[in-house]
C-alpha cells in the first residue's frame, strides 16, 4: 500500500498530514509556506509512493462553501495538473482548528506553543486525514 496525504490549505500556511504504509495512522508531516506546496510536494512525492490526497473541504454552518473555497479550488486544479494519476478526495473541515487547539491544550501544550499557528496547521491536517480514515 502507499501513503495518503491529507492537506489543511490556507493562503498562507498549509499544513500536512500523512499516513503509513499501512494507512491505519494519521500523522501530521509538516506545515509549508503556501507558495511553496508545488515544490514541496514533488520533492516529497519522488521519495515516498502517495496513492491519495485529501484536501480539507471549508464550510459555512448552513453548508455552503467558505470564502476560502475558491483559493482551495485553484489549489486542487494544479495538483490534479501535477499529479495526474493521484485521485483526490474532499474531507469537510469544519472545526478543525478548533478541535486542533483543543488537542494541543488536552496534550498539555504551554500558551506560547499553542500560538504557533503552523502546528495548528499540521494538526489540523491530521484531523482532516483521520476523519477521512474513519470513513473508510
Amino acid at each position: 500500500m502507499a501513503r495518503i496525504l491529507a492537506f489543511d490549505f490556507g493562503k498562507k500556511r498549509t499544513g500536512i498530514a500523512v499516513t503509513d504504509e499501512l494507512q491505519i495512522i494519521a500523522s501530521g508531516l509538516t506545515t509549508v509556506d503556501t507558495s511553496l506546496i508545488f515544490t514541496f510536494l514533488k520533492e516529497y512525492l519522488s521519495n515516498e509512493n502517495v496513492e491519495l490526497f485529501v484536501v480539507g473541504e471549508p464550510k459555512q454552518m448552513n453548508n455552503t462553501a467558505s470564502e476560502s473555497e475558491a483559493l482551495i479550488l485553484k489549489f486542487i486544479a494544479k495538483l490534479t495538473e501535477l499529479f495526474p494519476k493521484t485521485p483526490i478526495k474532499r474531507v469537510d473541515e469544519r472545526f478543525t482548528s478548533k478541535m486542533a487547539f483543543q488537542t494541543m491544550i488536552d496534550s498539555g501544550l504551554s500558551k506560547g506553543k499553542r500560538k504557533n499557528k503552523a502546528l495548528v496547521d499540521q494538526i489540523s491536517a491530521t484531523i482532516i486525514l483521520q476523519t477521512y480514515l474513519n470513513q473508510l
